[in-house]
């Protein structure tokens, strides 16, 4: 068989390749941009844990332990 021939089965078969690779790198892109989102959101929440312990720790006068008063407990 010679290209014209195939010319006409192997062209649908490109366009589906093609657009499904546009639609793979849509979906790629959106979820992307959700986990982005999504970290932001909790560095956010990490920024104002971060506070919200810096502010207790000095009004209680919290302290870490020193490593030789910390006990590891194993079940």
């Amino acid at each position: 068989m010679n290209a014209r021939k195939l010319f006409p089965l192997i062209l649908p078969v490109l366009w589906l390749a093609v657009l499904g690779s546009a639609v793979q790198v849509i979906y790629a892109r959106h979820k992307a941009r959700d986990m982005f989102v999504r970290l932001e959101k909790l560095n956010s929440q990490r920024d104002s844990l971060d506070m919200e312990w810096g502010v207790a720790s000095a009004k209680l006068q919290m302290n870490l332990p020193q490593t030789r008063d910390v006990r590891i407990v194993r079940p």
